[in-house]
């Protein structure tokens, strides 16, 4: 069998590329190791997590606050295996999704291990035992990221989990340990802290979400904190034993000067991910891998080998779903003859929590660092008619723009539907907008996106008329 792209890997930025490179006229085969389509981030990622976070937000929403809305409810009740079959509804039907994505487009789906043989050869091993050979002019590489799991969390997918068999879990658990104050370890601990579970977060540095603004730390912790969610910030785990009925949990301060052990039903280990390309054999086509295990590539995402391309999570970057798909659709474009960009400055980041985060551009922290004029411009929710309304009082919308030219630097938000309000903001940084320009844009009222423009008035000589 003989194509001009075979991609490895399923994923977001797998599938997007296969699809892209076959819009372009090229016959296209696409690789997937397990037997459903969509990776890491359609099966036990993004979709998954998502689902949950709803099921459990609804359920919050109707304890918490329904009451004030004169909803009255008796007896209400967590059916966690109701939710969790929900939950594998949304992924069996985002998962056909893209296996009718295939067909319409006429990509050959390969189902197995694909393995290089050579620069031109990909092999694919069979969940029966079988092998499968295909020639291919180019190959794009995409095959995502795995948990970071080190010997001493003794993983045992049983009590010592991952996000993976978290959200599988048939329980709702008295206690969890969370190893990890960042974007997984908050979204399934505010999962279950939800439903009831008592959360406990270590985190080795001295704020939640790292590499986000500040103030978007400080905002989402406080928030947290009302789930009844507990932060060790500053603190490492040094041993975890898991035993048929729960954990304990090692913890000691990063000056050694405190330890304490955390017992708990589960260990949730949400450290970070790392490139996967187990026996993907890049080396018998040449191909190069740094030290952290990433495929190494140039400008136009091709690896030292040409005609060998790689992206997603298996190359340098954040590790987002959309920023694999970007580059899925740059690489396609670029075998094809054309002149494709990214801008990785303008990529959003999302923390689907509940007030949700999002941000875009730069921090102030790295402004700071950089040493670039800047000014802020900060607008809170609860300021709003809209964020009354509905109960979402929590966060705020920050716009830093530039001293002198006033261009917009960065925008980070914390609140209702962050996720959706930061494309605004990508927008009008795509077109080097300024935060006047911004503030002048008619918003409609009452809505959410009125923070923005009323942050961007903020940055514009303290303009805001709501605060």
């Amino acid at each position: 069998m003989k194509y001009d792209v075979t991609v490895i890997g399923s994923g977001p930025g797998g599938y997007v590329a296969a699809i892209r490179c076959a819009q372009l006229g090229m016959k296209t085969a696409i690789i997937e190791r397990y037997n459903t389509l969509g990776g890491t981030c359609l099966n036990v990622g993004c979709i998954p997590s998502k689902a949950l976070l709803d099921s459990s937000e609804h359920y919050h929403n109707a304890k918490e606050s329904f009451g004030s809305h004169g909803i009255l409810l008796k007896d209400l009740q967590v059916d966690i295996v109701q939710m969790v079959s929900r939950k594998r509804d949304v992924v069996d039907q985002t998962v056909k999704g893209i296996e009718f994505l295939m067909k319409k487009n006429k990509i050959d789906v390969f189902h197995g291990h694909g393995s290089f043989l050579d620069a031109n050869t990909i092999q694919v091993a069979k969940a029966d035992g079988t092998k499968e050979q295909i020639q291919t002019a180019k190959v794009i590489i995409a095959t995502g990221s795995k948990p970071i799991v080190p010997d001493i969390f003794n993983y045992d997918k049983k009590r010592v989990i991952t996000s993976t068999e978290a959200l599988e879990l048939q329980e709702i658990p008295k206690r969890m340990v969370i190893v990890g104050g960042g974007v997984i370890g908050l979204e399934i601990g505010s999962v279950f802290a939800r439903l009831g579970t008592e959360i406990e977060v270590v985190e080795f540095l001295d704020r939640i979400i790292p590499g986000m603004d500040g103030d978007c730390s400080k905002e989402l912790q406080r928030s947290l904190k009302k789930l009844n969610m507990k932060f060790h910030l500053g603190h490492k785990v040094n041993k975890v034993t898991a035993n048929k009925k729960g954990v304990a949990v090692g913890v000691e301060s990063k000056k050694g000067d405190q330890s304490f052990v955390l017992e708990a039903d589960y260990c949730l280990v949400a450290i970070g991910r790392k490139p996967y390309t187990d026996k993907l054999d890049p080396e018998k086509a040449g191909i190069r891998v740094d030290e952290k295990g990433r495929v190494e590539i140039d400008e136009h995402m091709q690896t030292n080998v040409p005609g060998i391309f790689a992206i997603g999570d298996v190359v340098r970057g954040a590790m987002l779903a959309h920023k694999a798909e970007e580059e899925g659709i740059f690489v396609a474009e670029y075998i094809a003859g054309q002149k494709p960009h990214i801008n990785y400055n303008l990529i959003p980041g999302v923390v689907y929590t509940w007030p949700e985060v999002s941000a875009v551009g730069q921090t102030e922290e790295q402004l700071k660092e950089a040493g670039i004029p800047y000014k802020a411009g900060k607008f809170p929710f609860r300021a709003l008619g809209r964020a009354r309304a509905s109960t979402d009082l929590d966060g705020m919308v920050k716009v830093l723009a530039h001293q002198v030219t006033d261009e917009i630097l960065g925008v980070h938000i914390v609140g209702p539907r962050a996720a959706d309000l930061i494309a605004e903001a990508v927008a009008v940084m795509e077109y080097r907008g300024s935060a006047e320009d911004l503030a002048r844009m008619s918003h409609a009222h009452p809505t959410f996106a009125e923070a923005v423009k009323e942050a961007a008035l903020a940055a514009t000589a303290n303009r805001a008329i709501n605060m």
